[in-house]
């Protein structure tokens, strides 16, 4: 298979402050998709950088190559009483649309599966768009099941 130079570098590591505004761009690209959330770009920012100063409350993993950001993760912590101990709720995964179908999406979430495994957490749980059978079905392929809970939300002012 031939790989540009671009494929053949590219690699998954933590964010960091740096990537601020790349993963920013990323993020108001999946809001543009999601009927739920509205894009602002302030907004995004400042939750990003939320996450990329506090390590204790998550992180943020990118599929990079030297200059360009085409991929992200969000993992949040939390702890559950169900299991006794550290869960993650994994946001924001996206990878650009001009990069997909090529693995990346898989192997992010290999890292994060092996991050997870590490860091001995419990369980892993992520919301998917409705509308997107696509998105549905990506993560039942890499072992992501329905859940009889149905997710509610408020949103506070």
């Amino acid at each position: 298979m031939n790989q540009t130079a671009e494929e053949s570098i590219a690699r998954i590591q933590p964010a960091t402050l740096e990537d601020l505004p790349m993963l920013t761009e990323l993020t108001m690209d999946l809001f543009h998709l999601q009927h739920d959330f509205r894009p602002d770009h302030e907004a995004q920012a400042r939750g990003l950088q939320m996450i990329l100063e506090q390590p204790q409350r998550g992180r943020i993993f990118v599929v990079r190559t030297d200059d360009y950001i085409f991929g992200m993760v969000n993992l949040l912590f939390t702890i559950s009483t169900a299991l006794g101990g550290p869960v993650i709720l994994m946001e924001d995964f996206i990878i650009h649309p001009d990069h997909r179908g090529q693995g990346y999406g898989a192997k992010l979430i290999d890292y994060v599966l092996d991050y997870a495994n590490q860091k001995q957490f419990k369980r892993i749980t992520l919301l998917t768009d409705k509308m997107s059978a696509d998105s549905q079905n990506f993560f039942q392929n890499q072992g992501f099941e329905y859940s009889q809970l149905i997710p509610m939300r408020k949103i506070l002012d």
